[in-house]
């Protein structure tokens, strides 16, 4: 647990097969960005995380609806690698953004509002 310079190895593998196989805006693509994003938060790396994050939005944003509940775990992925660096005022505002999709696209008491609305608080009390 916890080799993450092996994690990006396979991560980055991953993604070239998958350019390779896919069209520029499938999903998949989106779905390998985001592995190697969420490596790169788990070793506190937020800057590139941010960098993996946001190609994994831009691509959802062109293949998905725009209240899908894919593009609601990237903005919380980008506000969480914002929290990470600091700053909390663009965290909040990805934060906001995700709940405001979940609140759309998931029934009323789904945890996942919850748990973003207890993120929000949390980053609200850093500020």
């Amino acid at each position: 647990m916890g080799d993450y310079p092996k994690a990006l190895e396979f991560y980055e593998k991953d993604l070239e097969i998958t350019k390779k196989a896919l069209p520029p805006n499938h999903p998949e693509l989106a779905t390998s960005y985001n592995n190697i994003g969420q490596v790169y938060d788990n070793m506190g790396d937020y800057s590139k995380a941010l960098e993996f994050h946001e190609k994994a939005l831009k691509i959802k944003e062109k293949a998905l609806p725009p209240n899908h509940p894919s593009l609601a775990t990237s903005y919380n992925n980008i506000g969480m690698a914002y929290f990470g660096k600091g700053d909390y005022s663009k965290a909040l505002s990805f934060l906001e953004k995700a709940l405001l999709i979940k609140q759309k696209s998931l029934p009323p008491g789904h945890p996942s509002i919850k748990a973003t609305k207890d993120t929000i608080d949390h980053v609200k009390k850093k500020m």
